[in-house]
Order: C-alpha cells, then sequence, then structure tokens
C-alpha cells in the first residue's frame, strides 16, 4: 500500500538485540489529507530513513505494509514501512514551490476526471 502525507513528528529511534542480531527502528506520525485528516505513526525499520533530512511539515510518500498479531488475547497493529521517499522530486530540494507534491497538497483540489475514452467499454477485453 501507499501513502503521500505531512510529516508531523518524528519520535526518538529505538534500537535493541535480538536473535537476528541489532535492530533499529524510528516511528514516525503523519498527517493525511482531506475533509477529516488522520494522523498515522508508521515505524521504519533499519536504514530507510538515512538518506532523507526529516522536517515537519514535509510531505512524504510512504510505501508500507499493515500487520497485526495476537499477545496474551489481545492484538497489536504496526504499519510497517518499506520504502519512505520525499515528495520533491528526486528527495531533493528545499522549496515548499515543489510541483512534485501531491495536487492535493498543492490546491487541495481532487484530480481531473480520466478522459472520455478511458470509460469506453467498446474495445474487447484482453481476456
Amino acid at each position: 500500500m501507499q501513502l503521500t502525507a505531512k510529516l508531523v513528528q518524528v519520535l526518538p529511534a529505538q534500537t535493541g538485540q535480538g536473535k537476528n542480531g541489532e535492530w533499529k527502528k524510528q516511528d514516525i506520525v503523519v498527517e493525511t489529507d482531506g475533509q477529516y485528516p488522520k494522523k498515522v505513526c508508521v515505524s521504519v525499520w533499519g536504514d530507510k530513513l538515512n538518506h532523507l533530512k526529516l522536517e515537519p511539515g514535509e510531505v512524504l510518500t510512504i510505501d508500507f505494509d499493515v500487520e497485526s498479531r495476537e499477545y496474551n488475547g489481545k492484538w497489536y497493529t504496526d504499519v510497517k514501512a518499506w520504502r519512505v521517499a520525499s515528495g520533491e522530486a528526486g528527495g531533493a530540494g528545499s522549496g515548499s514551490g515543489s510541483n512534485s507534491a501531491p495536487a492535493a497538497y498543492r490546491n487541495n483540489n481532487f484530480p481531473d476526471a480520466p478522459p472520455a475514452s478511458m470509460n469506453s467499454f467498446d474495445e474487447d477485453l484482453p481476456f
């Protein structure tokens, strides 16, 4: 799954020792856009954030998996990122005027409707 959201907070990094060696985890809190914004805490494992300079307000594109596990009769759900990219082109740059951020963050409008040709059912299906 993929999520594009604004970075709200970077929580302290956590490290530990497991059966497979040392591990490192960083939690970040992002906020979605829209009429009813939602905050989501995303866990980033390993060195996936080393190439980014994270600043609150920055728009991030996050590829993630959702995973739940049971422990002592209770269920816990994690949002685990496997890729984090800055909303700016190429992951670099310094301007807030970048046009590579999703349209919803640039002008709060929905994307344009697809061309009429895409709605046509006159063509044969490939299967």
